[in-house]
């Protein structure tokens, strides 16, 4: 089987898609980032189940099929992605590395792949958009509604396709951090004002948010909207019917609720609601090429990555970043030949044994 050339300018330093990833990057990040990084909240239960949750499934695989040429590219609102991986929304990169965010985006734009912008992060959109290729950006709505509005349009100027509306952070719980302060620059009033403990109480999330908050963000930006934080059928349908342009299954990373259920258990049913009319996406413990697999078979469209690509950065740079979705992107290609798949609209439950 012919395998996936490396992203455009990769230089791979040795990054992987392993559930290890983790432990690397805590050797080389002050503690209090790691601590902010990995932390879920209260017992930390949510946090903790969600690569089980993948690693439980297993495939039955076909066999007696052409798969000496595999393509792991999918199209996501009219931009074509050469595999089914983002990066999702994650704050504060500059605590992980010096560049921040716009390594992020130079990484992820090397490997072919998609950036969710943070509405939390530590360099500007425009300085992000010089380095991304196609980018969406993660909103919350905020208390001050004026300032949920300048960044929308801020994003849009800077060339944004979509935009990312997270919905089950009404409030933000306690989290198993290390207690310490984060070690973001104290000079640098962008990270003062979406840093924690630093930002304005009008930066906070508004806890009145209703449905109707879809359809304003879109007339306001003229962008399509993607909903994330859902995990039940009924509210997926509901957000579809506001007007969500997608919707992203996320239980924040185990960051709110505790003993929320895990995506992969919640994703079937969302996908059976509404994959048929928007894409469904999913994030939480995806951790290899395979977790990868068993998610498209489950129904999602595409995956998002949160920690493992702030790891990646970490360890990397932008270099590691790019190392990390091809590895994503080579471990998908040998998974789906193994599996008797060519291209990510062969995979469906049919591959799961005892199916969705």
């Amino acid at each position: 089987m012919a395998q996936p050339a490396p992203g455009p300018g990769s230089q791979d330093p040795g990054i992987r898609a392993t559930p290890d990833l983790a432990a690397r990057a805590k050797a080389v990040l002050p503690p209090a980032a790691y601590g902010f990084y990995a932390a879920g909240s209260d017992e930390e239960i949510s946090a903790h189940e969600a690569e089980a949750a993948w690693r439980g499934r297993r495939l039955l695989p076909r066999v007696l099929r052409d798969v000496s040429s595999v393509d792991t590219s999918v199209e996501l609102l009219g931009t074509r992605l050469t595999a089914p991986v983002l990066a999702g929304p994650t704050a504060f990169h500059r605590m992980a590395h010096d560049e921040g965010e716009t390594a992020t985006a130079a990484g992820v734009a090397a490997a072919g792949s998609l950036l969710v912008l943070s509405s939390r992060a530590t360099r500007h959109p425009e300085e992000v958009a010089a380095a991304a290729g196609p980018w969406w950006f993660q909103v919350y709505w905020l208390r001050d509604a004026e300032v949920t509005r300048s960044q929308v349009d801020r994003a849009v100027a800077a060339g944004a396709r979509a935009l990312v509306l997270t919905v089950d952070a009404p409030y933000v719980p306690p989290r198993a951090t290390a207690g310490l302060p984060l070690p973001l620059p104290e000079d640098d009033a962008l990270c003062r004002s979406v840093g924690v403990g630093t930002r304005l109480p009008g930066w906070e999330q508004d806890p009145s948010l209703g449905l109707d908050a879809i359809e304003r963000l879109h007339r306001m930006s003229g962008l399509p909207v993607l909903v994330k934080g859902v995990l039940r059928a009924d509210d997926a349908k509901a957000c579809v019917a506001a007007g969500a342009a997608g919707v992203i299954v996320s239980n924040h990373g185990g960051r709110q609720l505790d003993r929320a259920v895990s995506t992969a258990e919640a994703l079937p049913a969302v996908a059976a609601a509404v994959g048929a009319e928007v894409p469904v996406l999913v994030d939480g413990g995806v951790r290899t090429g395979t977790d990868v697999l068993v998610a498209l078979a489950l129904g999602a469209r595409a995956v998002l990555l949160g920690r493992p690509v702030v790891w990646a950065l970490a360890l990397g740079g932008a270099a590691g970043v790019t190392a990390l979705l091809d590895s994503y992107r080579t471990q998908l290609s040998t998974a789906m030949a193994l599996a008797g798949c060519t291209r990510p609209e062969d995979i469906d439950a049919d591959l799961l044994h005892g199916g969705a």
